[in-house]
């Protein structure tokens, strides 16, 4: 299987994607803010079609979208979170702007591309320049990761020791957007959600050590991107994106199968770590 370019370069590229959604997950879950990534994930979509009907490169439609609109999200939102109701306003009149130019984008293989990925069709440059940004978002959540934590279970005492909450829930919404982008090429806007979600909430089952949960959770996705792309070689007709959520949503129904097992009368549970 390695000594295939195609299945290389969705290693290379999907590691750090995997790695970075997953982190980015475990504060997706921890905050609440589930709805504005499923959000973001359209807002791909639409960018990526809006890219193609002005003819210029689908990523940087992809990008700016979900950048624009994260900072839309954290301007009316307020000071720690982003108005479910907000994000339903925006995500429905940019969904329907997508639509609107579907068909001046060229219709159908646009909207393939991006709604479910194709992660074996990424060339080296491609690769190379995924894997770089994967990185750089990694490390950007790494630097604010301890503040963000004490922002997020505390936000009025994190205020109070001087912690600048507003700031780091639109720092977070753009690495979150940032995440949304880069991983659309690789799964989809339409299964994103599941990389994101489905391995942050395994690990929220099995641990309440927050540091420990960030890592298991990484930990999962990038196992879930690793078995889905071996399980797409082995199976042709397997779209890898559907591999790869696939294995995260049983991740996801282990550990919730096993956290109930574990979870005590009072409601409690004994943790694993």
């Amino acid at each position: 299987m390695l000594a295939q370019e195609f299945v290389r370069n969705a290693l290379i590229a999907g590691t750090p994607i995997a790695l970075t959604s997953g982190a980015i997950g475990y504060f997706v879950v921890l905050r609440s803010q589930v709805f504005a990534g499923d959000a973001l994930t359209h807002v791909a979509f639409t960018g990526a079609v809006a890219a193609a009907a002005i003819g210029i490169d689908l990523r940087f439609g992809l990008f700016a979208a979900t950048v624009i609109v994260a900072l839309l999200l954290a301007g009316v939102g307020d000071r720690a979170r982003t108005d479910d109701v907000a994000i339903g306003v925006v995500f429905v009149w940019v969904l329907g702007l997508g639509v609107l130019l579907l068909d001046a984008a060229g219709g159908g293989s646009i909207a393939a591309r991006t709604l479910f990925g194709s992660i074996f069709g990424l060339g080296t440059q491609a690769t190379v320049l995924a894997a770089a940004i994967g990185l750089a978002l990694l490390a950007a959540l790494v630097v604010v990761a301890r503040p963000l934590l004490f922002a997020t279970l505390d936000p009025e005492v994190a205020a109070v020791r001087g912690v600048r909450v507003g700031l780091l829930g639109t720092v977070f919404l753009v690495l979150l957007a940032l995440d949304a982008a880069e991983a659309t090429q690789a799964v989809g806007a339409l299964l994103l959600l599941g990389l994101i979600a489905a391995p942050a909430g395994a690990a929220h089952a099995l641990t309440t050590r927050p540091y420990f949960a960030l890592a298991l959770s990484a930990g999962l996705a990038l196992a879930a991107t690793w078995l889905g792309v071996a399980v797409a070689y082995v199976f042709p007709t397997m779209p890898p994106s559907t591999a790869i959520v696939g294995a995260a949503v049983v991740f996801y129904a282990v550990a919730m199968t096993v956290g109930a097992v574990r979870r005590l009368p009072d409601g409690s549970r004994t943790p694993i770590a």
